[in-house]
């Protein structure tokens, strides 16, 4: 495995262990608690924040941000009942499918 695939692992661990963590003492837990439009805006927040990032072309700030979003995107799809594991599902099931054939394959 990938040392990200294995961080990844690690950080989803986490995640689902802190579910039921109080929310006073875990960031994670707070933000299961307070749902996944919640989770969602911060996803938002940290994707918009990696982009500055790698428009500014501060590496160090987008590598910080690029972990912000990986941890925000996995408390996003925790906070809906999947994981990062089903994403890879899907990335291995578009695999040798252009991106163009893809993209349009979900228009209908």
């Amino acid at each position: 495995m990938s040392r990200i695939g294995e961080a990844l692992d690690v950080l989803t661990a986490r995640i689902h262990a802190r579910r039921g963590d109080d929310p006073e003492t875990s960031y994670t837990a707070k933000l299961l608690s307070q749902g996944r439009e919640k989770a969602a805006k911060k996803l938002g927040e940290e994707g918009v924040e990696a982009a500055i990032a790698g428009a500014k072309g501060d590496r160090a700030e987008l590598i910080a941000e690029s972990a912000d979003v990986l941890y925000h995107l996995a408390v996003l799809l925790e906070a809906n009942g999947t994981s990062l594991n089903a994403v890879a599902a899907e990335l291995d099931r578009r695999a040798g499918v252009s991106g163009i054939e893809e993209k349009a394959s979900r228009k209908s």
